[in-house]
């Protein structure tokens, strides 16, 4: 035993001095610095990188055998001498493992690489910098596969030389730096801070890789503050397939802290990922498993953090520039709960998708205060239900929703939604069981305040309305408008609207109604119109047409005071006028209308009883006659001249049992004051109001009718007596000066006839010819 020892230490010693004679003239003999000229050219032949090794090559024997290499720059084949170098790093070593190497293997224990410079550009034409390098490495791809293949395949005895075993104990990458500056896009990325470690780096098995990096994004290629900041850091395992160009990440963590520009607080970001595959050869990324937790906070969001969950696979191939996007699932507080899924194509250029949506029902309200942009509603509990499902296209301008189901507080919508984010195009094609808008409506008539709609373009449009403005002017020029709406009911204003349909175009600042009908307090509405928004204040067209709508009704549910006026309405009209508040569209309104009233009634005030005591009076007497509080009247018809918000009628024409009612008047619509004067005349018909004198049938009796529409309808009309007083003076000189005519007319005939017995016959009729010729 003891000689076995002695034979092992001695074996030992010999090895040890064999090893410190290899150092000693490998120290000796041996000057690093002759690799260099052949380093240089061997990086130009295969990469045609120029390499400039301006620090020394060092030797280290303990506790590894390694080299380094000391600040080494690498320029582009057509990069000038004067531009700052491709890539650059301050520090670079390689060590390899003693023991395999006593077995005849290369095994890097090591691999070190300290303040590493990359310079990535991409020039006004699109083209990168790097490719230059690419190009070159793929004109040499045979012998770099040559080259790469003994490492990617494990220990190769077969090679000539020692075979290369690649299982890294160590990688570090410490203080990277990498520089992106696109001029096509107008925009520099720069990598920071880039630390990258590896432990047991190995083809064969996964083994955890850490890294850690500072990003900084710069809208314009000028020193600018930039729009974002972030720094990450990344926990996963990673398993290579160099040989086949198929890498897999599993466990994936990546944390981020993002701060954009003008905010104090980071939005802090989690990323997790049961797998990432990256298909380098088939130029493919897969994810599963995976998930996004972002902890938002921001004054708008609230006090505290906001926190939201997207969870979703993805599958996407570089080569063909799609990606498809499965399971996505939004999740947040308040009940948010979205999902779907999506396939983009044209990634590269100008990406493009499509997919299904859907939301479960919740409320916006919540979500609406947090981001505030909750209007002002009629409502506490509009929007408190809402839920969505349809297909989705659409790009980073536009969306469409293309079979629409839309929930909405009870009411239920179908059909096609879309417009641009910006605000510029809207369509709609929808069909509704129901919809209250007095609920989305501001309340007590207030005007909605800029930017309290959310819709992209138009809370900027809003912004710069006039005060109280029915509509955003400087929107609707630049808008384009395609829009269908068929609802079953609608209600604005407490006003009930059944079997709505309605039909909007708009292009270049000319929006035209080009359709609209509904059935209307048991009549029918209609019309069609035009909005012109280029011109200021707005110029505004309209063709209504009315049919049998019940006046009444509609009257009662304007007002809680009983209607004062019944009767089925009629009437078409053309109008226009100019401006953007209901007070200047009355004050420039223009145009014509020509209505008719059937099956009517005025309420409180009998005309027929008035007229009938009035000729009672004139004769002595008084009626006995039971009269109803009311004047029914079985058609009235009018057509009304409308300039500048007075409207006024000269033809006016009402028929009551016995009585025709005629007359002329004028309707102020901005102070909604009128004032009709008609004129009643008895008809000698069946359904006479009264036992009337032959000498008063046609006989005017004025009728004067003034006030407010909103005040007391039994204030309104009046029977006119001075105006009557006039028309009776009228009556008696004429009838006066009748029969004065008739006793002429009785002492001429006596006169003519005594003539004619002296004179004869013939001479007396000569004679009255003359003398009425006189009274004439």
């Amino acid at each position: 035993m003891k000689r076995i020892l002695r034979t092992l230490l001695a074996a030992i010693g010999v090895l040890g001095l064999v090893v410190v004679a290899a150092v000693v003239f490998i120290t000796t003999f041996f000057d690093p610095e002759d690799l260099k000229p052949r380093l240089v050219e061997v990086v130009r032949e295969h990469s045609g990188l120029e390499l400039e090794l301006d620090g020394p090559l060092t030797w280290s024997f303990y506790p590894r055998l390694g080299v380094g290499v000391a600040a080494a720059e690498a320029g582009l084949p057509s990069q000038p001498a004067e531009a700052d170098a491709f890539a650059a790093f301050d520090h670079a070593e390689v060590s390899l493992a003693i023991a395999p190497l006593l077995r005849g293997e290369i095994a890097i224990d090591g691999l070190t690489l300290d303040g590493l410079v990359l310079r990535l550009t991409r020039d006004a034409e699109g083209r990168g910098n790097w490719e230059t390098l690419l190009e070159r490495l793929r004109e040499r791809g045979e012998e770099a596969e040559a080259v790469l293949a003994p490492a990617s395949a494990g220990p190769n005895p077969d090679a000539s030389g020692l075979p290369v075993a690649l299982n890294i104990a160590s990688v570090q990458v410490r203080e990277g730096r990498i520089a992106y500056r696109d001029a096509q896009a107008g925009r520099v990325v720069t990598l920071e801070g880039v630390d990258i470690t590896g432990r047991n780096v190995n083809p064969e098995q996964a083994f955890p890789l850490e890294a850690s990096l500072g990003i900084t994004w710069q809208d314009g290629l000028e020193a600018d503050a930039p729009l974002l900041t972030s720094d990450l850091s990344l926990e996963t395992q990673v398993r290579l397939g160099l040989a086949e160009g198929r890498h897999v990440l599993q466990g994936v963590a990546l944390d981020a802290s993002t701060r954009l520009a003008g905010d104090d607080q980071a939005q802090e970001t989690q990323f997790r990922a049961d797998e990432l595959l990256l298909d380098l050869a088939a130029e493919r990324v897969e994810l599963a498993g995976s998930r996004l937790e972002a902890s938002l906070l921001h004054p708008r969001l609230g006090e505290k953090r906001l926190p939201l969950t997207l969870g979703f696979d993805l599958d996407a191939d570089l080569a063909a520039h799609t990606a498809r996007l499965r399971e996505l699932l939004l999740t947040g507080p308040d009940g948010l709960e979205l999902g779907g899924n999506l396939a983009v194509s044209e990634l590269a250029t100008a990406p493009s998708y499509e997919g299904q949506l859907r939301l479960a029902e919740m409320s916006l309200r919540p979500w609406l205060i947090r981001l505030g942009v909750m209007p002002s509603l009629a409502s506490n509990t509009a929007l408190g239900q809402v839920a969505l499902a349809s297909p989705i296209r659409g790009d980073l301008d536009a969306l469409t929703l293309d079979g629409l189901t839309l929930s909405l507080d009870g009411s239920t919508f179908s059909g096609r939604l879309g417009g641009r984010f910006d605000g510029t195009r809207l369509e709609a094609d929808l069909q509704g069981d129901r919809l209250r808008l007095d609920d989305y409506l501001p309340p007590d008539d207030q005007p909605m305040a800029a930017g309290e709609l959310s819709l992209p373009g138009v809370s900027q449009a809003l912004a710069q309305a006039e005060p109280a403005a029915l509509l955003p002017a400087e929107w609707l020029a630049g808008l384009s408008l395609d829009a269908a709406l068929e609802l079953a009911e609608l209600t604005v204003r407490e006003q009930a609207f059944r079997d709505v349909s309605l039909r909007l175009e708009g292009r270049e600042g000319r929006h035209r109604l080009t359709g609209f009908e509904s059935v209307f307090h048991e009549g029918r509405l209609a019309a069609t119109g035009e909005l012109d928004a280029r011109e200021s204040p707005l110029r505004w067209r309209l063709s209504p047409r009315i049919e049998a709508l019940r006046l009444g009704s509609l009257m009662a549910s304007l007002s809680d005071e009983p209607a004062p006026l019944e009767g089925r309405l009629s009437g078409t009209g053309e109008l226009e006028s100019r401006g953007n508040s209901i007070a200047a569209l009355k004050r420039a309104l223009n145009g014509r209308f020509d209505a008719r009233m059937e099956e009517g009634r005025i309420k409180d005030v009998n005309v027929s009883r008035e007229l009938c005591t009035a000729v009672a009076r004139l004769e002595g007497e008084t009626t006995s006659r039971d009269w109803q509080p009311d004047t029914r009247f079985q058609r009235a018809e009018a057509s009304f001249r409308i300039r500048d918000g007075v409207a006024e009628t000269d033809d006016l024409d009402v028929t009551l049992p016995g009585i025709a009612l005629g007359g002329q008047g004028r309707l102020d619509l901005a102070s909604e004051r009128f004032d009709l004067r008609a004129a009643a005349r008895f008809t000698e018909t069946v359904d006479a109001a009264c036992e009337v004198n032959p000498r008063l049938v046609d006989v005017p009796f004025p009728v004067r009718c003034e006030g407010e529409l909103g005040g007391d309808s039994g204030e309104w009309c009046r029977f006119d007596r001075e105006a009557f007083q006039d028309t009776l003076a009228d009556l008696l000189r004429q009838e006066a000066t009748e029969r004065a005519g008739e006793k002429v007319q009785e002492r001429l005939d006596e006169a003519v006839k005594r003539l004619d017995e002296r004179l004869g016959e013939g001479a007396g009729e000569e004679l009255r010819g003359a003398l009425e010729g006189l009274f004439q």
